[in-house]
């Protein structure tokens, strides 16, 4: 399989090999908001809960911002990615991204506007790694390292979001995301 010379960072993107056959992470992509000797934490981008966070939060403001299935893990919690550097309790993970922050200050920002849905994601649970999986994942070529790109992340077409990453990142990746998900069936 093919790799990239990326290294991971907060605000890269894993990008799962084509073949993957874990359920929770087959064609996704997954925006690392923190990675350190600790372990690593991201959100997958592309797998829609097909909710809104109004209909999850009792006494949320109605709101257009989508909720995404960020990980397997913990998914009984909320976590968020926003545009919003003035948010108290955010944590920077690139330039123009935060992760985290106050939640009722999110709540009263998007009731008031001053926040728009378009540019906070919310996920329920999240992607983790501990000590150095991530590293032996990525020796194993389950995962692709992919360059940040905000437009990636808070564009609204995470439906197709694996295949516009990685022919993002020139003709080799390019033929990647043109390979089916079942090669018998080809």
């Amino acid at each position: 399989m093919i790799t990239s010379a990326y290294k991971p960072l907060p605000g890269r993107f894993l990008i799962s090999e084509p073949f993957m056959m874990d359920s929770n992470f087959q064609r996704s992509v997954v925006l690392l908001v923190e990675h350190n000797k600790e372990g690593s934490l991201g959100f997958v981008l592309n797998r829609s809960l097909n909710k809104q966070v109004h209909e999850l939060v009792d006494g949320f403001p109605t709101s257009r911002a989508e909720v995404f299935v960020g990980g397997p893990v913990e998914q009984d919690t909320l976590h968020y990615v926003h545009m919003d550097a003035q948010l108290k309790g955010s944590r920077p993970v690139v330039e123009n991204m935060y992760w985290s922050g106050d939640f009722m200050e999110i709540r009263e920002k998007l009731m008031l506007g001053t926040l728009r849905d378009e540019n906070i994601l919310f996920f329920v649970g999240y992607s983790g790694w501990g000590p150095g999986q991530l590293e032996r994942e990525l020796s194993e070529k389950s995962w692709i390292v992919a360059p940040h790109n905000i437009d990636f992340v808070f564009g609204n077409e995470q439906e197709q979001l694996w295949q516009k990453v990685l022919r993002s990142m020139g003709k080799k990746f390019h033929v990647l995301s043109n390979y089916p998900t079942d090669p018998s069936l080809n």
